[in-house]
């Protein structure tokens, strides 16, 4: 199988520059939803629109069948300063699409366009829904959606994702069944000791020196509690201290996150970490008090709907250029959301090295326009498998 011969590639390419160039924040993508809206229309789709405030909902339907599938982009930009010089670059400061979802969401319009002008050639019958999702990043836009009824109101059977993977080769995806993205936690440790004059240290309780005991003890929260062939990470990125050079304050903040794979992991790094904090505030006379805030659940590939994308990848790029030991990734991501929902799966697709090798949520990143037909031709002949005449099963 061949990529598909795509004559508006230029115009979908002019699309996502459009949209890097007009980069927009969680439930703020309206411009995007706008150009997004629009696009489908062009085809002749019908639109929803309003789900999770900005959310927009393509519908293609051919024949009676009532077997349905979604296919799902995220639209939203992460709060970065660009440092990339090229035309497109963002004009909007402090606002990037870092991660790519600017191709995410033209590859989406371009499969969407093609199963629209070619619907009659192609051998599906059923209901596509192409959805466009809000605040991917942190923001849990697919739980919104979800909570605004989605799968109420555009019902289907299986749900796919895909993200460029920057790193994985142009013209190689990977996909896995099972666990590909981790669960996310984020936390965050208040420490309270007694303020001093720095000089005159022994006259407090030094606040800095437990946190920092913390700090290194919670690096051994994984290497000590969890089994060696599970996966966990804990990592601080935030210390709060101080004010000025000759006080020991007298509070302290640190802040992380932790990711795992299932709920069982992931209590047990919790549970390590209230005693890693228990000990050192006992050992130091301090205070010191930790809360969780569960984010985004761990997504997981459902086995049937990973072997069909295994197969289409393989049909497009070769078997061999479809990798399972690239996954999975300690990232973290909201599509987890649907796939608790519904069976599905989620892929990556190879974008290359990037622009001076850099990865995602980087400066310096750019989407490669190069997988633009790549990434189109997957989703058209993902819809003609699932939805083929001959598949009768409405279970994928």
């Amino acid at each position: 199988m061949t990529p598909l011969n795509i004559p508006f590639l230029a115009e979908l390419a002019a699309i996502r520059h459009d949209i890097h160039a007009h980069p927009e924040l969680a439930f703020n993508e309206t411009r995007t939803a706008e150009v997004v809206a629009r696009e489908l229309a062009k085809c002749g789709l019908e639109v929803d629109r309003g789900l999770a405030r900005t959310g927009v909902v393509g519908i293609l339907s051919k024949g009676a069948s009532s077997r349905a599938i979604g296919l799902r982009a995220d639209m939203d930009a992460l709060p970065l300063h660009e440092k990339n010089d090229f035309p497109h670059r963002s004009r909007n400061e402090g606002r990037m699409h870092a991660c790519g979802h600017d191709g995410h969401t033209a590859i989406l319009l371009g499969a969407a366009r093609y199963l629209a002008e070619h619907q009659h050639d192609l051998d599906f019958g059923g209901t596509v829904y192409f959805i466009f999702q809000p605040a991917e990043e942190s923001e849990g836009g697919a739980a919104v959606m979800i909570t605004d009824g989605l799968f109420e109101k555009f019902p289907m059977d299986a749900v796919f994702g895909l993200h460029n993977w920057p790193g994985l080769p142009v013209g190689e995806m990977a996909v896995m069944p099972g666990p590909v993205m981790a669960g996310t936690c984020t936390f965050e440790i208040s420490v309270r000791g007694h303020g001093c004059h720095a000089a005159m240290p022994h006259q407090g309780i030094d606040t800095l020196v437990a946190a920092s005991q913390l700090v290194l003890a919670l690096q051994t929260v994984v290497a000590r509690n969890i089994h060696p062939c599970e996966s966990a990470v804990v990592s601080v990125t935030q210390v709060h201290a101080g004010e000025a050079w000759n006080i020991i304050p007298e509070d302290a903040v640190l802040r992380g996150t932790i990711r795992s794979f299932n709920a069982e992991t992931q209590d047990q790094v919790e549970r390590a970490v209230e005693r890693l904090c228990s000990g050192i505030a006992s050992a130091f006379g301090a205070q010191i008090s930790v809360q969780f805030d569960h984010r985004y659940p761990a997504t997981v590939n459902s086995a049937a709907e990973t072997e069909i994308c295994r197969s289409v990848a393989g049909q497009l790029l070769g078997p061999d250029k479809v990798r399972q030991n690239e996954l999975p990734s300690m990232g973290a991501e909201d599509f987890a959301y649907m796939l608790r929902e519904k069976p599905g799966c989620y892929v990556w697709l190879g974008n290359g090295p990037g622009t001076g090798g850099c990865t995602l949520h980087n400066p310096h990143y750019d989407f490669n326009d190069d997988i633009l037909p790549l990434g189109v031709t997957y989703w058209v002949r993902l819809v003609e498998t699932v939805l083929s005449a001959g598949r009768q099963s409405k279970r994928c």
